[in-house]
């Protein structure tokens, strides 16, 4: 045999061999995944019924659930959302315990410190007794049923995640589920909805940069009522309660100057803080822009972003083909695998006093019940109300103690520790004012301030250093970090029968404060702002405030009386789209911090158009879920035209289509515009191109030398056109070295695509993972601050970072006709048919029956289960 052929049969053995190898390997892991694969049919006994559960579910693996009492309906649920999202749901709760560090190591160390300073889940343990009977025990049934499962299922089977988590750390198990598991992911909600917490410390350090006040108010606008109108038309406080009937105090123009604290006015105006807390944040600025950093960094179970919001309108059926209402509710939330939402039915197989619940929706893993759905007798959806419920204090610290209107007073101390897989335990030490925790301590940047420039006894700036203590720290006031009763109001949602109902049930929802629409199948539509927010003493929530002064505290909170409320509005129809909610001066001092209304006011225009020549239909809601106009560009455009050498504008609708030339170089010079006009801006605090930022140039364009538009750096003194034919310029550039040099070929959707990402390895840097993981990337239609909005970050480019969550259209003349979609699917396994089967749909702005009658939901049911004691 020569050494030829010996080489030859070396290399196909090798070649054998390596196949062999691989197919084994690709064996064992197809076995491992697949093994965590649940079956949802048959019979499968569930320790703890005490009578047969039926699950039918449709052929998107939509689950209804028929049970003899509420007990076993919420073992059931809980059961099925361990079956279909345990690994979801486990790493949610270790996110709100601040116990990420025990799944993956010492890189969520930092994590675990913020989390664990603002308390979530302490926070959740003191709730749960605050909680009606009836919420207690559907809480413990839920995690009752989550239990059975968990005590089937470990390691490997529970998931193809801990598959995955196994090769780190090894050692992990599941423990069992309980009702503060539940009730902290609450707390998650709040967090990622918190309002203008972002816009504070970007105020904060803004001044700490050296813009003057006047300079920041230009970049925060006041909210434009004249143009972009509140949620409701009419109404104000009559005898220290809301009256809707009550005619609102007439809003300027934005011509006639910001909105000032003390009315309900929304961005822009103040005084400022005084000499002494300015000095405070200038010695305070980068360790600002660190803080900043860290918290953004806190895991988003929703997502954030300055499209971080929702749509969400009703119609009564004076304008309907029906005569019923229509309600319509899209929320706005990070785009994460598999999807936020699990769709879901919860029924009572004979509604009793002892077993009230029919309803149907969509709820989160981890938490029983519906969030935004419908009953046999109402309808309802959410919207971020956007209110201001979080402030940062500066405090004088000095060792343990701090200045509290001239005494020093002692900090509440705790200590926790954090376990870290593969490493050795974090003692944490956690110190609080009467205004919170001390945010800071977390940072050793802020804790190294006291040896920066402060201020004399008259809050005069001095240049001399002050000694290592006392120092500044930052403190964090939240209305979350109070117990509440918001999942008492969750559950008599589900259960209301009418307007009075659900008002009662609102009254409850503490937090995250919500715009609440309502219609029923009697024919009446309403509206309630929900929610814990404070009265302000001499601060009004735009920047940090002296914890030393007792001026700056809160005062209480805002009355549930005097919260904006309509039933049956003259004009026929609610349209909420985290706006501003009424008229400046109508009612309680919420925030200034809105959305400034280009959604909204898009969605009213297209109602009015289709009112002016007929009734519409739960085709027409869906319809207007997808509009694509750009609130912006309509005033922009006209101004570009002159340097548009494409062309591409002379005829563009505005509207930004996945196919769209014009829309595609629209926003690339909509991006340079806004990085070459806010230059002097630090580079995370550039404009991130959503409806502030159209406020802002909105603004500017009527202002053809305003300072704004000189660039930095450059001799000449640029204005507002040399600006625009530099922008279209750069916009030309780019695209021709994206798209190719023939405009005519770019297309929207080419630049605007959306990756899913699964939110606990989408992320892993390992190709293969993230390949199992994630979906994508989706070519997409809308934008920023768009009715379909799927907004981007400018500075980032134009890849997706929020997107509609679902959509859901309720038809209270029928409700088998409802119709809903999800992003991604019901499952949470990557291997599923279900995890991610419902993208396509979402993203072509089709929808699947939401069906209700049971007759319906039996004879299209595609899977059957039942669960038996």
């Amino acid at each position: 045999m020569n050494a030829v052929r010996v080489l030859r049969l070396f290399g196909l053995y090798l070649v054998i061999t390596i196949v062999v190898v691989a197919c084994l390997v690709a064996g064992t892991v197809f076995f491992t995944f697949r093994k965590s694969l649940p079956d949802w049919t048959g019979t499968v006994a569930v320790p703890g019924l005490s009578s047969t559960v039926h699950v039918y579910r449709d052929s998107y693996g939509v689950p209804q659930i028929y049970a003899d009492n509420a007990d076993d309906l919420f073992k059931a649920e809980g059961y099925l959302h361990a079956t279909d999202r345990f690994w979801e749901m486990d790493f949610r709760r270790h996110v709100t315990a601040g116990r990420l560090s025990e799944l993956f190591g010492k890189s969520q160390v930092d994590t675990d410190k913020y989390i664990r300073t603002m308390g979530w889940r302490r926070v959740a343990e003191q709730e749960l007794p605050l909680l009606s009977p009836q919420t207690r025990s559907w809480l413990e049934s839920y995690a009752a049923g989550v239990n059975a499962w968990i005590s089937e299922h470990q390691g490997t089977s529970a998931g193809v995640e801990y598959a995955v988590l196994k090769l780190q750390n090894s050692g992990y198990r599941i423990e069992k589920w309980s009702p503060v598991d539940s009730l902290a992911w609450l707390k998650a909600m709040a967090w990622d909805l918190r309002s203008n917490m972002s816009e504070e410390l970007e105020r904060a350090r803004l001044l700490a940069a050296g813009l003057t006040w006047d300079q920041i108010n230009e970049l925060f606008p006041a909210y434009p009522y004249q143009e972009h109108p509140p949620i409701l038309k009419s109404g104000a406080i009559v005898d220290g309660a809301f009256k809707p009937s009550a005619p609102s105090p007439t809003s300027p123009s934005r011509s006639s100057g910001a909105a000032r604290p003390g009315t309900a006015g929304g961005g822009g105006g103040g005084t400022g803080p005084d000499a002494a807390v300015q000095a405070a944040l200038s010695s305070l600025s980068g360790s600002l822009e660190d803080l900043g950093d860290r918290l953004n960094r806190i895991p988003q179970l929703l997502g954030i972003g300055d499209g971080l919001g929702s749509n969400s309108w009703v119609v009564s059926g004076t304008h309907t083909t029906t005569g019923k209402p229509l309600l319509a509710n899209d929320p706005h939330l990070g785009p994460v695998m598999p999807s936020i939402w699990y769709q879901i039915g919860l029924h009572c197989t004979r509604a009793s006093a002892a077993c009230p619940v029919d309803v149907s929706g969509f709820g989160f893993s981890g938490v029983p019940g519906i969030v935004i759905g419908h009953n046999a007798r109402i309808a309802w959806g959410f919207t971020n109300l956007g209110p201001d419920v979080a402030d940062l204090y500066l405090e004088k610290v000095d060792g343990n103690s701090y200045e509290r209107d001239g005494d020093q007073v002692p900090l509440v101390t705790r200590t926790e520790t954090i376990k870290v897989a593969g490493g050795d335990d974090v003692r944490l030490t956690i110190r609080s004012t009467v205004h919170g925790p001390l945010l800071s301590d977390q940072d050793a940047d802020l804790r190294k301030v006291g040896a920066k420039p402060g201020v004399d006894a008259a809050g005069v700036p001095t240049q001399k250093a002050r000694p290592a203590s006392p120092a500044y720290a930052v403190a964090l006031q939240w209305t979350a970090l109070t117990p509440g009763r918001t999942a008492d109001a969750l559950f008599a949602l589900n259960t209301a029968q009418n307007f009075d109902q659900f008002r009662a049930a609102a009254r409850n929802f503490a937090v995250p404060a919500q715009n609440m629409i309502y219609a029923d199948v009697d024919g009446n539509i309403g509206y309630q702002a929900p929610g814990t927010i404070p009265v302000r003493g001499s601060g009004d929530g735009l920047f940090p405030v002296p914890g030393w002064n007792p001026s700056y505290d809160w005062a209480g909170s805002v009355p549930f009386e005097q919260m904006p409320y309509a039933y049956n509005p003259p004009a026929g129809y609610v349209v909420t789209a985290n706006q501003a909610p009424v008229a400046e001066g109508a009612g309680p001092i919420l925030g200034y911090d809105w959305d400034y209304g280009y959604r909204s006011s898009r969605i009213e225009a297209r109602l009015q158009a289709k009112f002016a020549v007929g009734k519409i239909d739960a085709a027409d809601m869906s319809e207007i879920q997808m509009d694509t106009q750009s609130g912006i560009a309509k005033e922009l455009v006209p101004l570009l035209e002159p340097f548009d050498s494409t062309s591409l504008l002379k005829t563009w609708d505005y509207n930004q289509t996945e196919n769209s030339a014009a829309a595609a170089y629209f926003n690339a010079v909509w991006r340079a515009l806004l990085s070459r006009t806010f230059d002097e801006l630090p580079a995370d605090l550039r404009p991130d191109g959503g409806s502030r930022w159209f406020e802002v140039v909105s603004n500017l364009l009527r202002d053809p030398t305003s300072p704004w538009w000189d660039r930095k750096g450059t001799a000449a003194v640029e204005k507002r056109d040399d600006i625009l034919r530099l922008a279209s310029s750069d916009a030309v550039d780019e695209l021709t070295d994206r798209l190719g040099d023939d405009p005519s070929e770019w297309r929207w959707g080419d630049l605007h695509t959306l990756t899913i990402r699964n939110q606990s390895f989408g992320d892993s840097g390992i190709g293969l993972i993230e390949a199992i993981f994630n979906r994508g990337p989706y070519k997409l239609a809308g934008g920023s601050s768009v009715v379909d909005a799927t907004g981007s970050y400018a500075p980032d480019g134009y890849q997706v970072d929020w997107v509609p969550s679902m959509r859901m259209v309720v038809d209270l003349a029928d409700l088998d006709r409802s119709r809903w979609v999800n992003l991604t699917g019901e499952s949470g396994h990557p291997f599923s048919d279900h995890y991610s089967d419902q993208v396509e749909l979402w993203r072509n702005g089709e929808t699947t029956a939401m069906r209700w009658r049971p007759e319906t939901i039996r004879s299209e049911a595609k899977y059957v289960q039942n669960l038996t004691p």
